[in-house]
């Protein structure tokens, strides 16, 4: 379980908690590595953790460079 996830689960008060926030069995979650792209939006809305945190290899933190 990644950082992200880890710290998605502690916010939520356990990985049954946000299993039944998300309407998912925690043993969905407990196949995860990382937050999968689908449910970083609902997880981020549940939990209050940035995107950016959840899945730093999919969301940037700081401005972005033109290109």
């Amino acid at each position: 379980m990644d950082e992200g996830l880890k710290a998605a689960v502690d916010a939520a008060g356990g990985l049954r908690a946000l299993a039944r926030l998300l309407g998912i069995t925690h043993q969905s979650i407990l196949q995860w590595d990382k937050v999968p792209a689908d449910r970083i939006v609902d997880i981020e809305n549940i939990t209050g953790i940035a995107r950016e945190r959840l899945r730093p290899d999919l969301y940037r933190v700081g401005p972005v460079s033109p290109p």
